[in-house]
């Protein structure tokens, strides 16, 4: 078998602070590997192509064989820890024998993946079919114990057909983006010699084997764990055409493929609805996408830090073995969902100090000695003196303090101290273009109205009031005008500043007042904005550092944080960028467009000093070039928001929802959040929208909400002590929009083992998506994007082969896929992450598209990433008869087979929202719900769905209502006609078929990371 690696391996980091991970990501050397059972005969390969001393699996120089896809009988069986007995799904009753492993836990029979069966596809490559009808669903009791891996077994027929067929074309759009020249090998070796097919074998009939026929390569196909080797698909005459984006190029079924919707729906089943009690060193929780209540009983909501793994390795070479990050995302600001006890509030004076020797705050994992005189910090491994006035002594075997009950820091994991002090409150300064081409623009009245609209339901909130916010205002062309709106004048004074590239603040009284005392002011103001006449040609445009520098100089002046709200309209330009973007894509050097410049990012550390957020609407169309607006904007915890010109309602709409939302959310400001782990691990990365600081365990921002969420590396410093386990500790420290200083603390702790399996089966794929998403999100900065999607592949390829090797029993022969039970998705997780828009750009993605959605998705936390990757499709009922309300639970796989022309389903992502509408849905559907009774008159794009007093209408309306409630930005909903030509928007989402830009499909990215992960134990 492959040795272990050592510990001084490691590959390049993805981020300045990313530590070793211990292994490294180039692959061992040798041909390909031939995933076969080690039958003693079969040699398919010179003597030198053999490695001595390894495992009984062997290369192989024989050509695989083509099958007759006729009467294989099909197996699924799904392993649970809890149950003892199997499901499967047989469609002919027949269950291959597995020789049992000879450990103490006996092996269930793996579930298989067969090629598809209902005869032959046809020999046309780009042909397309329908999958063979479910099997049928049956039980079976078994008498043994389900291992705790999932085994998913490629299997095939027994008959033979030694038909050798040449490799077709990958995929349309490999062929159709010149871009994918600089893809991954697996992207686009077509030529490759490689067939897929099944090895014949003479083995008795009792044997395992003769029942599971395997795949083959052959021997001639060289290459690494970064290539995906294509092949040729099962040909045969009888299997209908299928889609070309949803075959699969080797005749797997993906029907039977690892099923990600299935694994959301098993979670949801479970704790929907429930209660999850949250205890030291509790077991997994439920996943990010399951709404579900959280108890906290020592150890902090699974939705505030989520591990990685909930049970961390004892030593550091065996956490290397695993192949998989230690580490935790990490939501400091997270909601509390309906049902739950709102966070714990306790003032510094009466709270007990934490750790005087790391700064580390009181939490549950603090141990107590000498009769509670002294705790002992697990953080930094030292004994810390209680004073006297928190003195009080422990009670029982355990030595908890008499008073733990009575004290959030002792008792829940998520606390948080209000401190003494207080700064000054937040503001909400509003600049306003007013340049020639925002005057010509016609949409200022409309700014306006809506600016007064949201100050004037601020100023009349009920409980928590805002009408106490202080508010500023100011307009700008290549000038600034500041406006005095103190009540004490009978109108607001205009200041002009003529001098921008030093721009300092003559007065400072008026600029920024308590809402309830001068509305009436800002009211004149924003009356006469539209009136204003053009002063000054625009025509260079306007850098849009100018109201972002004015902005901060009110904030600085004041020493007031708050948010930045600027509305802009004329081109912008960039002070000091001169990159371009001309030869992006064809570049293997790291993508400088994606950097902001100097003073951009100079700019931005002022904005975090203040406390600043910036938010920055673009109210025009226009190419900005290479001067893209977002930078400032999001490193200070701001976002970039763009709208066409606001002529169309849609976009109205979406700016008041976005306006409203920027203003009422909440909202901490001048945070900073410190990280601790246990004394023998240490943070070695950390990855987010943020500026970085000079270590990963301190992060500065300038705002943060309840989205924000960071991905946190750790890694060993020395082995951990099993039975103290391991504690991670999140501090917040920010400012309420009231001023208040507060500090919120999360703590979870976790278990240890020395054993590797325990480990696998406490890591969750959503978990472990969402921190490779905003770790290669964060190194997009620096390094090219095909090494990324190689180093995905590999990294998870070697986490397969890992597990193979050291967790699954002997009796897997190594034509079985084996996964770990909570992992089964991570493969179709990370293909999507692979060919995702910005690692995998296409003809039709802009730059700065690419540049918005990278800083999108890093500000999402763990649902929304995983909702953005695999995207809900739900489909909506066709009549009132036939519907109950569209439920999120009866979700289809990212397929084009999930899509029947008489259906319409809904698309919903993060950032997207998508009806598509089948060409044979009926009339009276059509008339319910968009008020048309033909299909051909229905018009795709952007559009807004009637309002009609019909169930239909109403169901749906409420529907979509209910998802845009869930994401931190408003969107568009967009009908797609099946056949026309915007149906490449829906393509994109559907994750389990090839990308429109190129990208592989799931069955075939599952294929070959099988092959690879059996490659690299030969």
């Amino acid at each position: 078998m492959m040795d272990a690696l050592s510990a001084n391996q490691s590959r390049t980091p993805g981020h300045q602070w990313a530590g070793q991970n211990g292994w490294s990501a180039a692959s061992p050397p040798g041909p390909l590997c031939n995933p076969l059972p080690s039958f003693q005969h079969l040699s398919l390969g010179s003597p030198s192509d053999q490695r001595p001393g390894h495992d009984h699996l062997q290369v192989s120089n024989h050509h695989g064989c083509l099958s007759d896809l006729r009467n294989h009988s099909q197996s699924m069986v799904f392993t649970d820890n809890a149950e003892l007995s199997v499901q499967h799904y047989i469609p002919d009753a027949h269950v291959s024998h597995v020789v049992p492993a000879a450990s103490h836990e006996r092996n269930i029979p793996p579930c298989s993946l067969p090629l598809m069966n209902n005869g032959s596809q046809p020999s046309n490559p780009q042909g397309a079919s329908a999958y063979p009808p479910h099997s049928p669903y049956q039980t079976i009791s078994a008498p043994f114990h389900p291992p705790y891996s999932h085994h998913v077994a490629l299997n095939g027929p027994q008959s033979l057909q030694q038909t050798p067929i040449s490799p077709p074309s990958f995929g349309q759009g490999a062929d159709q983006n010149p871009q994918c020249a600089r893809q991954p090998a697996y992207e686009k070796n077509v030529e490759s010699p490689v067939s897929a097919g099944y090895v014949h074998t003479s083995a008795s009939p009792n044997s395992p084997i003769q029942q599971q026929p395997q795949w083959a390569l052959p021997s001639q196909s060289r290459g690494n764990t970064k290539e995906f080797v294509s092949s040729a698909a099962v040909q045969d005459g009888n299997i209908t055409p299928q889609s070309p984006n949803s075959e699969s190029r080797y005749g797997l079924d993906p029907e039977l493929l690892p099923n990600a919707v299935k694994v959301i729906a098993e979670d949801r089943a479970e704790w929907g609805g429930k209660v999850f009690v949250s205890e030291p060193f509790s077991q997994l929780p439920p996943l990010a996408t399951t709404s579900c209540i959280v108890e906290d009983r020592g150890n902090t909501s699974p939705f505030a830090i989520r591990s990685l793994s909930y049970c961390v390795p004892c030593e550091g070479q065996t956490a290397l073995l695993s192949r998989l990050p230690l580490g935790a995302l990490v939501t400091p600001l997270s909601k509390q969902n309906a049902g739950e006890e709102p966070v714990p509030l306790c003032k510094e004076p009466e709270c007990v100090l934490g750790c005087s020797c790391c700064g580390a705050s009181m939490c549950p994992a603090m141990g107590w000695q000498d009769c509670g005189q002294r705790f002992y910090c697990p953080f930094c491994g030292k004994l810390s003196e209680v004073p006297w006035q928190h003195y009080q002594p422990t009670n029982g075997v355990e030595g908890a303090r008499v008073d733990k009950d009575k004290r959030p820091e002792l008792s829940v994991g998520s606390y948080e101290i209000l401190h003494s002090q207080k700064g000054e409150p937040a503001a909400l300064l509003l600049a306003i273009d007013v340049s020639a081409s925002a005057l010509r623009g016609g949409h200022l009245e409309f700014v306006t109205q809506q600016i007064h609209s949201l100050l004037t339901s601020l100023n009349s909130e009920d409980g928590d009031s805002l009408s106490d916010v202080r508010v500023g205002l100011m307009t700008y062309d290549s000038r600034i005008h500041l406006y005095n709106l103190s009540p004490a004048l009978s109108r607001p004074h205009m200041l002009v500043i003529m001098e921008t590239e030093d721009l300092q603040l003559p007065v400072t009284d008026g600029l920024l007042v308590s809402l309830k005392d001068c509305i009436h002011s800002i009211d004149s103001v924003l009356e006469l904005i539209p009136q204003f006449s053009a002063e000054c040609d625009d025509s260079s445009g306007v850098p849009m550092e100018l109201p972002v520098r004015a902005g901060l100089a009110i904030l600085q002046a004041l020493s007031s944080p708050g948010k930045l709200l600027i509305f802009h309209t004329a081109s912008l330009t960039e002070m000091g960028h001169t990159s371009s973007s001309s030869g992006f894509f064809g570049s293997n050097k790291p993508k400088s467009i994606f950097q902001p410049s100097e003073p951009s990012v100079s700019l931005a550390k002022e904005c975090v000093r203040q406390g600043c957020g910036v938010h920055l609407f673009v109210l025009s169309q226009q190419d900005v070039g290479g001067a893209w607006p977002g930078h400032i904007p999001y490193l200070s915890g701001g976002a970039l928001h763009t709208y066409s010109h606001l002529q169309g309602e849609l976009d109205r709409e979406r700016f008041t929802t976005d306006l409203k939302r920027i203003a009422e959310t909440h909202t901490g400001y001048k945070a900073e959040l410190r990280m601790f782990v246990s004394k023998d691990l240490r943070v070695s990365g950390c990855y987010g929208l943020f500026l970085p600081g000079p270590a990963p365990s301190q992060v500065v921002m300038a705002t943060l909400d309840q989205w924000t969420t960071l991905a946190v590396e750790l890694s060993h410093t020395r082995g951990l002590d099993e039975k103290r386990g391991v504690a991670i500790q999140t501090v917040l420290s920010y400012s309420t929009r009231t001023g208040d200083r507060r500090t919120r603390v999360h703590t979870l702790t976790l278990r240890c083992s020395p054993h590797l399996q325990d480990a696998f089966r406490h890591f969750q794929a959503q978990t472990l998506l969402t921190f490779y998403c905003k770790k290669m999100y964060c190194a997009v900065l620096e390094r090219p994007l095909q090494e990324l999607r190689e180093e995905l592949q590999t990294e998870v390829t070697e986490a397969l082969a890992s597990y193979r090797k050291h967790c699954s029993s002997a009796s897997v022969s190594a034509g079985q896929l084996v996964l770990p039970q909570y992992l089964r998705a991570l493969p179709v997780y990370i293909n999507s992450l692979r060919k995702s828009e910005v690692l995998l750009p296409g003809l039709r993605n802009s730059i700065h598209q690419r540049l918005q959605q990278r800083c999108q998705v890093l500000a999402l936390d763990t649902s929304g990433t995983v909702t953005h990757f695999y995207p809900l499709l739900l489909p909506l009922p066709l009549s009132a008869e036939d519907s109950i309300p569209p439920n999120p639970e009866q979700a289809l796989r990212c397929r084009a087979l999930s899509l029947e022309p008489r259906g319409l389903y809904l698309v919903h992502a993060p950032l997207t929202l998508l009806l598509w509408v089948g060409t044979q849905v009926p009339a009276s559907t059509l008339v319910e719900l968009f008020n048309t009774s033909c299909f051909s008159a229905l018009s795709s794009g952007e559009t807004k769905l009637p309002v009609l007093e019909n169930p239909l209408s109403l169901s749906v309306r409420s529907l979509v209502d209910t998802l845009n409630s869930l994401v931190p930005c408003a969107r568009k909903l967009w009908v797609v006609k099946q056949g026309d030509t915007c149906e490449e928007a829906l393509q994109r989402h559907l994750v389990e078929d090839k990308s429109p830009n190129g990208g592989a499909s799931y069955a075939d990215f599952l294929y070959h990371l099988h092959i690879n992960s059996v490659r690299l134990l030969q």
